[in-house]
């Protein structure tokens, strides 16, 4: 949970009236969210939500929205460098440039922040070793299975100690016991002031992890609160049951009979 030190901080994150919209279409219809730091964001909601959207406009990848984001006290369109340097970005998938070893790709990556080379070398062996990786530092990637590129990719968003660190479904590839290391890494990370904006279809993770859920529908937020909070709205569900009652509840058992329908 939040300390009383960050409660009194000012936001890290801030979207006020956030829209974006492709060929006319609205994809996120006034987003208004504060994030304190130290907060463990689960930032969910289905398919076309807008979920991938948000996520692209915070990491400074798209620049033609309508409203304000400020990432770290920086307006990401204006200061895009400056609030890029604050953020950790773990996608799903990522080009690796497979040719190159996890060495040379982190030391690459790196450069790119303007890091120390020592201090570089000392954080990735430290990392993939915690990760089971130290035999493979010098491997070519082209190798890796997708768990191992995984862990490469965890590794990099992580490599210059961001401020805040955005995952969008992180876990995606790796073994059981990997998936409860960065389960509780998220929480160590919290507890020293990172903010992590966790995006995930997971809804068991999500639950376990986050101290405050945001649920998006259709561009915008329908439901904003811990999961204990979320809970007693709605009944004292699991995050899986609200989920699928905020979105898609008329349709869910129809589609599993549909889908069953097709064998018969």
């Amino acid at each position: 949970m939040l300390s009383t030190q960050a409660i009194a901080m000012e936001p890290i994150i801030v979207l006020k009236n956030l829209w974006k919209s492709y060929s006319g279409t609205p994809v996120l219809k006034g987003i208004n969210l504060s994030v304190m730091p130290g907060q463990v964001i689960g930032y969910i909601g289905p398919n076309g939500a807008g979920k991938s959207t948000t996520v692209k406009i915070l990491c400074g990848l798209l620049s033609d929205f309508e409203g304000e984001v400020l990432v770290a006290g920086k307006d990401i369109r204006k200061e895009p460098l400056a609030a890029k340097q604050k953020i950790g970005f773990i996608p799903e998938l990522a080009e690796l440039y497979e040719t190159l070893t996890p060495h040379e790709f982190l030391h690459f990556m790196a450069a790119l922040y303007g890091m120390d080379a020592q201090v570089a070398e000392e954080r990735m062996t430290k990392m993939l070793g915690a990760f089971g990786l130290a035999g493979n530092l010098h491997q070519r990637m082209d190798t890796f299975s997708k768990g191992m590129r995984q862990k490469v990719l965890i590794t990099s968003g992580l490599l210059h100690n961001p401020d805040i660190i955005i995952m969008d479904e992180p876990l995606s590839g790796l073994d059981a016991n990997s998936v409860i290391i960065i389960k509780e890494l998220i929480g160590k990370l919290a507890a020293e002031g990172k903010t992590i904006f966790y995006c995930s279809h997971m809804m068991d993770v999500v639950e376990k992890v986050s101290d405050r859920i945001i649920l998006i529908n259709q561009g915008e937020v329908v439901a904003d609160g811990s999961f204990e909070e979320l809970k007693s709205q709605q009944g004292n569900q699991s995050l899986e049951r609200i989920f699928a009652q905020l979105t898609a509840s008329d349709s869910i058992n129809q589609a599993a009979s549909d889908l069953l329908s097709a064998f018969q």
